[in-house]
Formats: C-alpha cells, sequence, structure tokens
C-alpha cells in the first residue's frame, strides 16, 4: 500500500518516527511530507533513512513529476501526524502552500488526522469548527490522548501513540467499524432542546434548554459512523452539518416525531427538555391585562410520557426477532428536595421508565441549562456500575456515545 505521512510542526513528530517504522515494517511504501516547520524537530535526513525515499516539502522539487498532483493521486492512505491546530485549519480551509497540504486535497482516498496541541488549542472552538467540517466532509481525524504535554501541564492534547494511529489507519483503509467507526451502519435518532406549550399567540411555556447538548451528541454519533435524525425543538445553537433535521415546537410534536423516528432506529436519545405539562385550554388571541379583569388561571393537563412510551412500544416488538435489539437512552434533569437526592430520583426514574441507560445531571439556574460544560452520571438498567462523565459538552457527548457503542456491541446486531 502506499502511504503518505505528513508530519505538522509539533514537539510530538519525534513519536512519528515509530509510527513510520510500523508502516514500513508492515510492508508498506511511505513518502514522507514533513511541514518546514516540523523539520525543526525532526530533520529530512531521518525521514530519508527510515523510508528508504527521498524526501522533501516544496512543490518545486522535481517539478517533472508534478509531485503535488501525483503524491495525493496515488496515495492509497493520507496520514497526518502530528496534526496541529494550524495543519487542520488550513486543511479545513482547503489551503494549498506548500507539499502537503495540496496533497491533501489532491488525496482521493482515505486521510487520517492524528491531532496535537495543548489542551486550550484543542478545545478552541475555532480548532473544534475545523474538525467538524473536516469529519463532515469524510475525513476522520482523531481524539487526541489525554496526558502529560510539552510542559508541567496535562489535559487532552496529547498524540495517540504511534500503534494506536498504526491501527486507526489499517482500520480505516479496511473499513472496520470497530476502531473508528463503532456506529457506523446504524441508525440513530436524537431529541434536543426544550418542547413550548402555547398559551396564546404570543406566549408560551418553556424551560431554559439550550440544545448544546442534543447537538453534541448528533455531532459525536455522526462522527461514529451512524446515521442521525435530530428532533429539534427549541434551540440556542444551530443543529450540526451531515444530520437530518426534523423541527418540532411542542411536546406533542415531538411525540408524533419520536415515535415515527424510531420504527428504523437502531438508538433513541431523549436528550431533549420535554414539558411535563401544557396549557389546557390556548387562546386564540393574546391574553390582555385589563384593568377591572381578574387574573386569568391557567389550568394545565400532563404531558404523554414519550420515553416510557418508546419503550413499551419497543418491548412489545421485542417477540419479533427480526425486529432487534433497540437501545434507548434516557435524560434525567434532577434537583434534590428533602425526600432524597438527585441519584435516588435517578434510579427510581429509570426503574419506572425501563431504558436501558439513564443520563443524570443535577440542574439549577446556574448548572447545564445554556452551558458549555456538563457532569453527568450513567445508570444503566443491567445494573453495572454507574460511570461519571464530565467536561465540556462535547467531551461528555464522547463518553455517552461511547457507552452506547459498548451498549450495542455487547448484544447482537440489529438484523
Amino acid at each position: 500500500m502506499r502511504i503518505v505521512l505528513g508530519v505538522g510542526g509539533g514537539i510530538a513528530a519525534y513519536k512519528v518516527a515509530s509510527l513510520l517504522r510500523l508502516f514500513t515494517e508492515a510492508g508498506h511504501h511511505v513518502t514522507v511530507i514533513p511541514t518546514e516547520a516540523s523539520t525543526r524537530f525532526v530533520g529530512t535526513a531521518t525521514w530519508e533513512a527510515l523510508s528508504g525515499n527521498p524526501v522533501s516539502n516544496s512543490v518545486f522539487d522535481d517539478v517533472h513529476q508534478v509531485n503535488h498532483v501525483r503524491l495525493g493521486h496515488e496515495a492509497d492512505l493520507v496520514v497526518v501526524a502530528p496534526a496541529t491546530a494550524d495543519l487542520l485549519a488550513k486543511a479545513a480551509t482547503g489551503q494549498a502552500g506548500d507539499l502537503l497540504t495540496n496533497t491533501l486535497l489532491m488525496a482521493r482516498g482515505p486521510v487520517l488526522f492524528a491531532p496535537a496541541m495543548h489542551t486550550e488549542m484543542w478545545q478552541h472552538a475555532a480548532t473544534q469548527a475545523n474538525v467538524e467540517t473536516l469529519r463532515s466532509r469524510g475525513t476522520a481525524v482523531l481524539e487526541p490522548a489525554t496526558g502529560r504535554l510539552t510542559g508541567a501541564d496535562s489535559g487532552p492534547g496529547r498524540l495517540p501513540e504511534p500503534e494506536a494511529i498504526f491501527d486507526a489507519a489499517m482500520a480505516l483503509v479496511q473499513g472496520s467499524s470497530d476502531f473508528q467507526l463503532p456506529l457506523a451502519g446504524r441508525t440513530v435518532t436524537i431529541t434536543a432542546g426544550g418542547t413550548r406549550e402555547p398559551l396564546d399567540p404570543v406566549r408560551f411555556l418553556g424551560n431554559r434548554s439550550s440544545g448544546k447538548q442534543g447537538v453534541a451528541l448528533a455531532v459525536a454519533a455522526r462522527n461514529a459512523g451512524a446515521t442521525v435524525r435530530l428532533l429539534a425543538a427549541h434551540m440556542e445553537v444551530p443543529p450540526p452539518a451531515g444530520v437530518e433535521v426534523v423541527p418540532v415546537e411542542t411536546a406533542l410534536q415531538l411525540r408524533e416525531a419520536a415515535l415515527a423516528a424510531a420504527a428504523d432506529s437502531d438508538v433513541v436519545i431523549m436528550s431533549a427538555a420535554v414539558a411535563d405539562f401544557r396549557p389546557a385550554d390556548v387562546s386564540d388571541t393574546k391574553i390582555k391585562k385589563r384593568e377591572g379583569h381578574s387574573d386569568p388561571v391557567i389550568t394545565l393537563v400532563r404531558n404523554p410520557d414519550i420515553l416510557q412510551e418508546l419503550v413499551e412500544r419497543r418491548n412489545a416488538r421485542s417477540a419479533d426477532a427480526s425486529a432487534g435489539h433497540q437501545l434507548i437512552v434516557g435524560f434525567a434533569a434532577e434537583t434534590g428536595d428533602s425526600e432524597g437526592d438527585v441519584l435516588a430520583y435517578a434510579e427510581a426514574k429509570l426503574r419506572r421508565k425501563g431504558c436501558d441507560l439513564l443520563v443524570v445531571n443535577h440542574v439549577g439556574t446556574d448548572k447545564v441549562f445554556g452551558q458549555d460544560t456538563n457532569s453527568v452520571v450513567i445508570l444503566a438498567r443491567s445494573g453495572s456500575e454507574p460511570q461519571e462523565a464530565a467536561g465540556t459538552k462535547t467531551e461528555v457527548s464522547a463518553a455517552i456515545i461511547s457507552r452506547i457503542g459498548f451498549e450495542l456491541n455487547s448484544v447482537s446486531p440489529r438484523a
């Protein structure tokens, strides 16, 4: 196999020598293209000695061979490690300032980026947007490892070990879903945002949900290879690219959309904040404040329990072996009180609803809703140990989707 190995300008470039050795010992022909900055960390002589091939980063070397076109066309695989924030930005925006970025534009085979940078750079909104852009185009971008970085700090941003990058590259070429795409071939329906229950043409009963967690889950599921359907109630963030979006407003609309979408879904994730009640009567005209008139009294009625209905319908189908196993994930936004703490209420809800997993978070006026971070506990109906996940909503979503992939692959695949 012909592999182009791009080397970015980061201190982790020294670890890529081991990755190159893994490729060559496996019998692959490797052409190394270092960026100019990377040669300050590892010189071209090292790459030539280990690959057995000449090394250049200029489009003006060997012009008669038109390398900036030929290398990308001939490559069966392009791997970039370390993929710096700068390289990810250039790849996402289609820049072509050197031999490596030209080759990336010409590549028609699979491309794999192995990021490495400081945590703040990896978590910056610009870098995350560039990663999302690349993934939406079908490019594989690994999650960086978490650990000690260049200085005394540590966190996500460390280059994955060469063996892990090698395994991901081979899985990508072979079309394997075991490593990079744990939800490949699966259909995932996700509800997001907060429902709004109208009082009159201008007013509604709502909640504080921003939709950020649901959107992050949709991105994580999409990046894991799933076909994603997002049932979007009111959200303060735009839906991600590469997913089907079904807009809804009320709990009743969400129920109708969820029941329809669940029919062909392998996974249903109910992360939306669904109103428990709605006004019994909706005024056709604006409710006015009038002098001499009594204040209006709003009577509420209970909304249907969508999560419980999904579980009941799933269980009713379970007698049909061809239906396969559908995984249903609920969310519990809980507050404790004098009668019990958050987990006590959540465990009771899990037993009552009968879903497979329940993602629990402790909410409040300054917690979870509208925030960029979250802290959750994942409870399982099977009774396994609770799993904690904390960090940005992107990181929490990655943990939830990883757990879902594990649960799905622990049972018989859908027929």
